[in-house]
């Protein structure tokens, strides 16, 4: 008991205090997961040799996080994937395989070992680049969409992987054991495993197994479509919270259990498990129950990793090990830029899918070991593949600072399509025709002005043509479209472009060219105001201020004020607010963070406490009137 609580504390302080150092510096939590690992085993010798028994414990966390997504994708979601899954990560796995086995052929080793090689290093870490999208909430994006499909489809090949791994096996070696006697191959050193793995699929031939394995799928879906909902009515009639999590946990390692039994991947079934149960009504229930098991279980595998490092096999030549993992890096990165250009992924998206998926993954590991228990792989090969797959690993964070910079950098490409020509002219240029544009165009319209509608992407202006309502394509931000929808003798100008910072500049251009413009200008937020102020708009609307004014006038309306008290209390707030903020953008500095702004922290406690003081003597008022 004493060993088990010391090691818990090693492993709980080393994530407390390497962790939140990783992200304060910008360097995202999993590369504070494997520091923390690297200190606790390597550097400082806390931790020993189980955290190879922990590692397996810990790669649980990939099967939560599996399902958990799986819980986001509704199974029409995943057909609608299923080019994607086929076409985008097939390819890739295929060209990894077969580059990385080229060059592994070209370095003298066997046809065999190489194809063993390429398959094993063309996977990538579905639990770190998964971590690291989510943590940036890029899983949404068309890029982290694509990188999902090709981690997605790098799961399910560890399945036929696997059983075509024995294929390759070389004649077994010849080893002479201490006691004098003769084994072969991987038995070298071992006897007989007295817990074997239960197998619902060993010993039957390939029909049976076959048979068995779709069984157990069928098994999965139909279980998730008619057994789950009676069972979470029947705990909800305990009325204990923490049942909920037991059943949650129970679907997942039931799941798990059943796949190893007929030879899958736990992962594989506990995300198809998450497709099934996506349309299901207690889906946020089963969320939020696992997230924190998902976390903390991640981090531990992460902790694992570092941990397991061997440093002292590292330091015998530790630039030949770096330079092979920088290699499998630019292999890996150069296919994946290919294959991302073929599919038509393009700026921060191809970025993303070119620099997350670069690594090696931790189903490497499942498959090294696999390969040498066969006798595919070398032991001394193995073990030096293991060190490059770590470190592959460890510079994962680091690509995504790389894709954090270049993000910043890349200015998303306008469609290419040549501008139309503009054939208009009116008092008022809209430039951006989405959700926040189409209202303000359909207003000042519809009270007999006439607007030139200027937006970049074609399918908005196909759409809103559509509807009788004529735009123009182009990029609003460019000076000569600006002066060809008559920048110069316009009245009014809307920026409502959905990028802020295209905002910001179109704002600063126009009041550089027409000083006497009225500029009316859509604000992302507070800061995006202040940023718009000092580059001279006159209007600025922040575009959920309105609305959220509205919702909570409709909150003081049910909670005992009049119609007319709360539109007054309202009123109050929507002039304070105006007022406030032509004070605070005076004190707002660029670039220093809010936060780290005295002056403007200490005046905006000051007006809250004025509107505070504004509203309660509104109500005292009130009061005294309907008395």
């Amino acid at each position: 008991m004493n060993e088990f609580l010391y090691q818990a504390s090693i492993y709980l302080a080393a994530a407390v205090i390497a962790v939140p150092l990783s992200a304060r510096l910008g360097l995202g939590s999993v590369l504070g997961y494997l520091a923390a690992g690297l200190a606790i085993g390597p550097i400082l010798g806390l931790v020993g040799a189980e955290t190879q028994n922990l590692q397996h414990v810990a790669e649980f966390g990939v099967v939560m996080m599996l399902f958990l997504i799986g819980l986001e994708l509704e199974p029409r979601a995943l057909w609608d994937m299923r080019d994607k899954l086929l076409g985008l990560g097939g390819l890739q796995v295929a060209l990894s395989t077969a580059v990385i086995a080229a060059v592994a052929f070209y370095a003298n080793h066997p046809w065999s070992v190489a194809l063993a090689v390429g398959l094993t290093l063309s996977l990538s870490s579905t639990a770190i680049v998964l971590q690291t999208l989510s943590e940036k909430g890029l899983i949404r994006t068309n890029g982290g969409r694509a990188t999902f499909s090709v981690l997605l489809t790098q799961d399910i090949a560890v399945i036929p992987i696997l059983a075509f791994l024995p294929l390759l096996a070389m004649p077994p070696s010849i080893f002479i054991e201490d006691d004098g006697s003769i084994t072969r191959g991987a038995e070298a050193g071992h006897g007989a495993d007295p817990h074997q793995a239960l197998s619902l699929v060993d010993g039957l031939p390939g029909w049976a197994v076959t048979l068995v394995t779709l069984g157990a799928i069928a098994f999965v879906v139909l279980a998730g479509v008619y057994l789950t909902r009676p069972l979470f009515r029947f705990i909800h009639t305990t009325r204990l919270r923490e049942m909920y999590t037991a059943l949650a946990l129970m679907i997942v390692v039931g799941i798990s259990f059943l796949m190893t039994l007929v030879g899958l991947s736990p992962a594989l079934g506990a995300f198809l498990a998450g497709v099934v149960l996506a349309s299901s009504e207690f889906r946020h229930e089963m969320e939020s129950d696992l997230e924190p098991f998902k976390g903390l279980l991640l981090g531990l595998f992460f902790i694992t990793v570092g941990a397991g490092i061997d440093v002292g096999y590292f330091f015998n030549d530790p630039f030949d090990l770096i330079g092979l993992a920088l290699l499998v890096i630019l292999v890996k990165g150069i296919i994946l830029y290919v294959v991302g250009r073929a599919f038509r992924l393009k700026g921060r998206d191809h970025w993303l899918f070119t620099l997350g998926l670069a690594q090696a993954g931790e189903f490497g590991f499942v498959l090294l070991a696999f390969s040498t228990k066969q006798n595919v792989i070398p032991p001394a090969l193995s073990q030096k593949l293991l060190m490059i797959i770590a470190l592959t690993m460890l510079i994962t964070p680091l690509l995504f600072i790389i894709y954090d910079f270049l993000s910043r950098h890349i200015r998303e490409g306008v469609p290419q399509v040549e501008a139309e020509a503009i054939d208009e002219k009116g008092p008022v240029i809209i430039a951006g025709i989405g959700r926040f544009g189409q209202i303000v165009n359909r207003l000042v319209q519809a009270s007999g002005f006439k607007t030139v509608v200027l937006d970049h992407n074609i399918e908005t202006i196909q759409l809103m043509r559509r509807f009788g309502v004529k735009g123009f394509l182009g990029d609003p931000t460019r000076p000569e479209l600006l002066r060809a929808a008559g920048l110069d003798k316009a009245a009014v100008l809307v920026a409502a472009m959905d990028d802020s910072k295209q905002v910001t500049r179109l704002v600063s251009y126009a009041r550089r060219q027409r000083p006497d413009l009225h500029i009316v200008a859509r604000a992302h937020d507070r800061n995006h105001v202040y940023e718009l102020y000092q580059a001279g708009a006159d209007d600025i609307v922040r575009e959920m201020f309105d609305s959220s004014l509205r919702a909570g006038r409709y909150v003081l309306e049910n909670i005992g004020l009049s119609e007319y008290e709360a539109a007054q209390a309202e009123q109050t707030f929507y002039f304070h607010d105006r007022q406030s903020t032509r004070e605070l953008a005076e004190l707002w500095v660029p670039g220093m963070p809010t936060a780290e702004n005295k002056k403007y922290i200490e005046r905006a406690k000051q007006l809250e406490k004025d509107l505070e003081t504004e509203l309660l003597e509104m109500a005292e008022e009130n009061n005294k009137k309907s008395a």
